[in-house]
């Protein structure tokens, strides 16, 4: 069943934001910060058995320095610099295995998978970035609330600031065409991917299915599915902490994020998402600053979205971007 309001109300809804006054400097400074603590990354020749695609094992730089694992697939028997699509994994996943990522390589791309810090032990995607969290404070089981008293702490500054780095990390590969990166992914990965639009320059595209991260006081007003209800817990234990919560979670919004993006975009949402509702991915997407964007209606799938469906349109897409 429909979990959110009818399509057309979602399409004007256009809420007001939330952002704090010091966001873009906070923003900055965070990514300053990562970009003086770097060292340069180690791409390792991989062996996966692959007769079509060249894997390398990639460590790159991300928040404060520290490493971060990835995957890098390259079409074999190309020459000269490449599209690139840099990928973030949806929550609790990490970047698996070199063959679960071949759709992006097989239709003629460079491909960057990030593994996203702390995660990779839900039962379907291994990880092998640890998160280092020097605070310790109190949390809800999972990654929503990790640091949420003080947004220097908070969890989502290290993983966004890590994709900011993935894209850099893409951008100086010699196989890579600086400007043609696109970014992209799903549920987390999809917010993860707003989050970069609003903070690289240059982009070629941004592709965010279904996604997560956005407009968190409506999601936890109207869904009671998790990862939502991990702040639902949080705050219900930590009665005097919703405002700075809140606070907090302002300076990780894909709606704030949407407002400064330029890239052209194609979302998709599903109306009968309760994972992340519609109206939340609707703020993101009429926030969404840039002149060429379009979004994709799923009416009667929930949080799967489109799946597969999604992939050719967006292949279409970036054929008429990129070439």
């Amino acid at each position: 069943m429909l979990v959110d309001w009818p399509l057309d109300r979602l399409r004007d809804y256009l809420p007001d934001r939330d952002e704090p006054t010091d966001f873009d400097d906070f923003w900055a400074d965070t990514l300053h910060q990562a970009r003086d603590a770097g060292s340069p990354a180690e791409f390792l020749p991989y062996d996966a058995g692959l007769a079509t695609v060249e894997v390398y094992d990639v460590t790159f730089s991300g928040f404060a320095g520290q490493p971060v694992r990835g995957w890098f697939l390259l079409p074999r028997h190309t020459t000269g610099p490449l599209p690139c699509v840099v990928d973030y994994i949806g929550y609790g996943g990490g970047r698996g295995l070199p063959h679960e990522w071949l759709t992006w390589s097989a239709a003629g791309y460079a491909h960057l998978v990030m593994d996203t810090r702390g995660q990779g032990s839900n039962g379907y995607l291994v990880g092998d970035t640890p998160d280092p969290d020097p605070v310790g404070l109190p949390q809800t089981p999972g990654f929503m609330t990790r640091g949420l008293t003080h947004p220097r702490a908070y969890y989502y500054r290290r993983v966004f600031t890590d994709a900011v780095r993935a894209v850099d990390t893409a951008r100086a590969h010699p196989r890579v065409d600086p400007d043609r990166v696109v970014v992209g992914g799903t549920s987390q990965g999809g917010g993860i991917s707003i989050a970069v639009a609003g903070l690289v320059d240059g982009l070629a595209a941004v592709l965010p299915n279904v996604p997560f991260l956005c407009h968190y006081r409506r999601a936890t007003e109207i869904t009671d599915a998790l990862p939502y209800q991990e702040l639902v817990t949080y705050l219900k234990t930590h009665r005097n902490d919703v405002e700075q919560a809140f606070r907090t979670l302002s300076y990780f919004d894909g709606v704030n994020f949407a407002s400064r993006a330029t890239a052209p975009a194609l979302f998709s949402v599903a109306l009968m998402d309760a994972i992340c509702p519609p109206s939340t991915v609707f703020a993101a997407y009429n926030h969404y600053a840039a002149e060429q964007k379009d979004i994709t209606v799923w009416p009667y799938n929930g949080h799967e979205g489109g799946a597969g469906f999604q992939f050719p349109r967006q292949v279409d897409l970036l054929r008429q971007l990129l070439g």
